[in-house]
């Protein structure tokens, strides 16, 4: 078994958790002021652009073109960034990525309640694949940072190991039950949350996130900064 140490900071069980509660957030946020629509994934998105194909509607398929170009590139982004960033930065792209993320919330927050809503929608699109994509693997276990879906599935795979092994002493599989049912709890309390400042605060409530970002970003750069070049050059597992 693998000690704590053994993986980076970027790969802890509470970073993954944390980054959760904050998409819960986004989900909240995107559908109760930005446009009635969920931007941390795409597959609503292509499924309208198929419709729109299908029933000749052109415009409205270049439309949704802009979101899924938008997570397209994001993700295009986070996978030619990471080498670049640590021979030019004393951290790490992960770091770098949560400091971008901030910069783009506190620029969402700006925004006027009047502001189209397509500029909320594609940058959240855009982080939210770079995240995905950055993000790959909880201390050793292939973790979704941005929705649900997947945590839903294998709580459903568990959960039906718990049936078939109930008998057998060996309950291997309860770690990774426990795991994805804690992601898909975070996910939930950040829309509830997020839920309740967006009626309080309308768009501004997006600053909230910037809190638990903002922890996130310190104790990246701090052990970046501790455990010098080496730790640079590692990749993170998934990668």
């Amino acid at each position: 078994m693998k000690s704590d140490n053994t993986y980076l900071t970027c790969e802890k069980n509470w970073v993954f958790f944390t980054l959760m509660t904050i998409a819960g957030f986004f989900g909240a946020y995107t559908y109760l002021l930005r446009g009635n629509v969920f931007c941390n994934a795409q597959t609503g998105n292509v499924v309208l652009l198929g419709m729109a194909l299908g029933a000749g509607k052109w415009t409205e398929a270049l439309y949704y073109l802009i979101p899924i170009s938008a997570y397209l590139l994001g993700a295009f982004a986070s996978e030619l960034l990471p080498n670049p960033v640590k021979h030019v930065f004393p951290i790490r792209w992960d770091t770098l990525l949560i400091a971008i993320e901030m910069i783009v919330v506190a620029f969402l927050g700006f925004l006027p309640e009047s502001a189209p809503v397509q500029i909320s929608q594609v940058a959240i699109n855009f982080i939210a694949s770079m995240q995905y994509n950055t993000f790959r693997q909880a201390e050793g276990m292939p973790m979704a940072t941005t929705f649900a879906t997947n945590h839903i599935r294998q709580i459903g795979v568990g959960l039906a190991k718990e049936i078939r092994h109930f008998h057998d002493p060996e309950k291997a599989h309860r770690k990774k039950l426990k795991k994805h049912s804690l992601m898909l709890v975070c996910f939930l309390s950040g829309a509830t949350v997020g839920t309740v400042f967006c009626n309080l605060f309308l768009g501004k409530a997006i600053w909230i996130v910037l809190i638990p970002f903002a922890n996130l970003l310190r104790c990246l750069v701090r052990d970046d900064l501790r455990a010098g070049k080496d730790n640079l050059e590692r990749k993170p597992l998934g990668h």
